[in-house]
């Protein structure tokens, strides 16, 4: 007797409606990774400069970055999210023009978070090198 498969979803993601959810942006130096989320912590919708197709130095590029987040927007509108809420974190290229992707997308920005660790003189550096 076969099992029957776990269902992935209570609905189908056609079915689910939000209207408000989070968005997550990672900006490193090397890449720009978006991902949001609904309000219960649940991933809809993520995206990153490499994913997008950007390869090599290309990845951390502010154009890298804005495309990803219209990607991840266009998946995001499609469960009929409007308003969000960013956190932002990183130093990256890509923070500013995730935002303008998002924003550009037809999502409303509700607020920012900055959540960019600071350091406070911690741990001390390596020495340099000697070539």
């Amino acid at each position: 007797m076969r099992k029957k498969k776990k269902k992935l979803f209570k609905n189908p993601p056609s079915k689910r409606r939000f209207i408000f959810a989070f968005a997550s942006i990672v900006a490193s130096f090397n890449n720009t990774l978006i991902s949001i989320s609904d309000l219960k912590g649940n991933v809809l919708a993520s995206s990153s400069s490499g994913r997008c197709g950007f390869r090599g130095t290309r990845k951390k590029t502010p154009g890298g970055a804005k495309y990803a987040a219209e990607n991840a927007a266009r998946v995001a509108k499609s469960y009929g999210i409007k308003f969000i809420f960013v956190n932002l974190k990183g130093v990256g290229a890509g923070r500013e023009a995730a935002l303008r992707g998002l924003r550009g997308s037809g999502l409303y920005i509700m607020s920012i978070f900055d959540t960019t660790p600071v350091l406070h003189n911690g741990c001390r550096p390596p020495k340099p090198r000697r070539l």
